[in-house]
């Protein structure tokens, strides 16, 4: 298009700016400027050149051209947008609250292109008697570099450059005069940068249960009806949620699309990928952090020209620009981390069917206990929900018991694992079976409890437990009710009531001086740091170079271990009693899928989930993986307090480097809100983390089951921030947040 002006988004993420300038485009990037191009243009005062994306192109102004600047250059190194994309960025802002730049960052799985990797090819031009001739010549000069090539040029017609230089020592000046002479050409031809390094023997597809073949024939017949809907799945662990997965991505893939995988973390892309890969080939690859930008560019340059099929990666891969996308399936699809905590904090799960939406297809969601939220809404209709109720191998669930750690303190036992625990442990190493040891530390901010009775400490206005603070105050994050910290337990007197804390690293320890012989492998943050680190860990334990895995959230989802026949959870409680309302969900999703480890081969499998509150319900019904009893409760107590899905919720963090002006301002917003709409609001109150590096943090919360209401809110705040003088206080949002602040 040759229109006069454009309409340019700068890379400044700040309210002040979020709006597009008009400039004018001259005479010698007229034709070169387009809707989503990267641009270099003149900001401000002093005309400081800022990078920019092209939002709209134009003919009109209601800007004098005199005043108006023109675009400088076209940013050499810039990935170009799509309309689409400003539309889904647009729709982020909107939906989720953030700057327009953020926005349009966050749908750019890349940021900048990279260096193509060429491969060079020297290819025999002259004839052979040509060659022989030259190479009668140049043994007479003693040319030594140019007989190694001509030699080798002869026995074969076709050599890699990189061999020719690497192997026969022969420069590229050396080269270029052969080419010159007509002698020898240079092929260049552009390779892709391959993540996926393993080769592996294609499988067949495998025959499907009753179960899955229900599913994969509904989701057909619904494609074959022009119907793009979403699907939740239901499945025990074990069930065959992948390979029903992977049915529909076939038939997908026949019908000439494509497919976005979404895992919750990197660590279960080698299992995840071997899998697809076996089944597709080399049409499946991999986008996550631990790619170097080369590998990352070209696997979006890839997606782009349709030379794969299938992504799979954590939530930053639903931005992949395939062009005929045919169904996004998000795996664990009750995983906190497809929350962004970054501003905009989209959902991957409601981007993704928005995603849909915008290009007709299919999205399907899969857990053994899915969310809250998800579950809701499939029993409400606006999912198509399915269960699958048997495991594919035919075993039972593993058997679960319950270790009291209350009545262990009684018995004397002050380990860290339970008598049971440690008896179980010294039989699977004398069997040569392999164990996984969870530590669940998610709510790792810590609650107060008594080690002799379990009690623990609650807010009597939330329902949620106190946090110790080092101020010696107890605080509860929902109200800012505050309390002193108890010497003794208010219940049974008790001095042994404290802060609840552990580590991997204690575990391991333990293990060692209680089990010299054992081989362990430990995995959490400390240990995967490096690339490939999760790749080498899970290997490790596969091959059964390991007998005991221990590990954090991210040994227990998804992996498939024939050989471990016993999961040990050392405490559950952490993350049940976090001042979350979300806490009973989390605590029973991770024990079921911890659970889920055991017994998965051959052999029988045994859990242990040691426990303060044995009777708790996400405990109860965890023992049982009786999903439904436990959703039935949970959604009650929702229900009851107005907590999602049953209303949603916006939470309105405000932070600065003083504390009064960060609770001024967030007062001020409170009081804006209850003048402008009739609606409740929680807070403000310091957040559960009041300060971070010298940072204040205080937060309020919004309920409503109007989700355009709560939007209409933030774009009020949005308004009122955007008008301010002072402007040294942040403000962010959050739509029915994951983990409170």
């Amino acid at each position: 298009m040759n229109c006069s002006f454009a309409k340019i988004i700068i890379n400044i993420s700040h309210e002040s700016v979020d709006r597009p300038f008009t400039y004018i485009i001259p005479d010698k990037l007229k034709g070169l400027v387009n809707v989503g191009t990267g641009v270099m243009v003149p900001f401000g005062q002093g005309n400081k050149l800022k990078q920019g994306f092209v939002l709209e192109l134009t003919d009109e102004t209601d800007v004098p051209e005199n005043k108006l600047k023109e675009i400088d250059s076209i940013l050499v190194n810039g990935i170009a947008l799509e309309d689409n994309r400003i539309r889904l960025a647009y729709w982020l802002k909107r939906n989720y609250g953030s700057t327009m730049i953020n926005a349009l960052k966050t749908v750019l799985p890349v940021k900048e292109k990279v260096k193509e990797s060429i491969k060079v090819t020297i290819v025999r031009k002259a004839s052979l008697p040509e060659i022989d001739a030259y190479i009668e010549d140049a043994i007479k000069k003693r040319k030594v570099a140019e007989l190694r090539l001509l030699y080798a040029i002869k026995e074969d017609e076709r050599i890699l450059k990189t061999i020719v230089t690497d192997k026969l020592h022969v420069s590229s000046t050396v080269i270029s005069k052969l080419c010159e002479k007509g002698l020898i050409e240079a092929e260049e031809e552009r390779v892709f940068r391959d993540p996926n390094k393993n080769q592996y023997e294609r499988d067949a597809s495998l025959s499907l249960s009753p179960e899955q073949k229900l599913i994969v024939d509904t989701v057909r017949s619904d494609w074959a009806s022009g119907k793009s809907e979403t699907y939740l799945i239901r499945g025990i662990t074990g069930s065959g949620k992948t390979e029903v997965y992977m049915q529909i991505i076939a038939d997908v893939i026949n019908e000439g699309k494509q497919a976005i995988v979404l895992i919750p973390e990197i660590a279960l892309t080698y299992q995840t990928l071997m899998r697809f890969y076996k089944r597709f080939g080399d049409r499946v690859s991999v986008m996550n952090s631990t790619l170097s930008k080369g590998e990352k560019y070209d696997q979006y340059e890839k997606a782009l020209e349709g030379k794969i099929d299938i992504i799979i990666g954590p939530r930053s891969a639903l931005f992949t620009p395939f062009r005929n996308l045919g169904v996004i399936i998000i795996d664990e699809e009750h995983e906190s981390s497809y929350k962004s905590e970054n501003s905009p904090k989209y959902h991957a799960r409601e981007t993704a069917i928005e995603i849909a939406r915008m290009q007709g297809a299919s999205v399907v969601l899969g857990s053994a206990t899915p969310s809250i939220d998800s579950y809701y809404r499939g029993k409400s209709g606006e999912y198509k929900l399915f269960t699958l109720t048997k495991r594919l191998t035919g075993n039972q669930l593993p058997s679960v018991s319950v270790a009291d750690l209350r009545e262990e303190l009684k018995a004397g036992n002050k380990s860290i694992f339970s008598r049971e625990l440690q008896e179980k442990i010294e039989d699977r190493l004398n069997k040569k079976e392999q164990i996984m040891l969870f530590l669940n530390r998610r709510g790792v901010a810590g609650f107060v409890s008594c080690r002799a009775c379990g009690f623990v400490v609650k807010c009597p206005h939330c329902d949620v437990s106190l946090s110790l603070h080092g101020s010696g105050k107890m605080v509860c994050h929902y109200c800012g009710y505050t309390a002193p910290a108890y010497e003794k337990c208010p219940k049974c007197r008790s001095p042994y009531i404290m802060g609840f804390r552990a580590g991997t690293e204690q575990v391991e320890d333990a293990i060692h001086k209680m089990y010299p012989a054992a081989r362990t492998l430990r995995m959490d943050a400390d240990t995967t740091k490096e690339k490939d680190s999760y790749e080498k860990i899970l290997s490790s334990f596969l091959n059964k170079e390991a007998d005991i895995l221990i590990g954090t959230q991210m040994i227990v989802k998804g992996h498939d271990f024939k050989n471990v026949t016993l999961v040990g959870i050392i405490a559950a409680d952490i993350s049940l009693f976090s001042p979350d309302f979300r806490a009973a969900e989390k605590t029973f999703q991770l024990l079921t899928q911890a659970a889920g480890r055991a017994g998965r081969g051959d052999k029988p499998g045994d859990v242990v989930i040691q426990t303060y509150k044995p009777d708790h319900y996400a405990i109860t019904h965890s023992v049982t993986q009786d999903y439904e009893a436990f959703y039935e409760e949970e959604i009650s107590y929702r229900d009851l307090m107005d907590y999602p899905p049953v209303k949603h919720m916006l939470s309105v963090l405000v932070t600065g480097d003083t504390e009064v002006f960060v609770k001024a301002l967030s007062e001020r917003l409170v009081m804006e809100i209850k003048k402008k709409f009739d609606i409740f609001v929680i807070g403000p109150a310091p957040a559960n983390i009041s300060k971070i590096k010298d940072i204040y943090r205080y937060v309020f919360y919004i309920k409503s089951s109007d989700y355009e209401k709560l939007i209409s809110i933030k774009d009020c705040l949005e308004d009122i921030l955007s008008k301010r003088e002072n402007k040294r206080e942040s403000v962010f949002f959050d739509f029915d947040p994951q983990n409170m602040v």
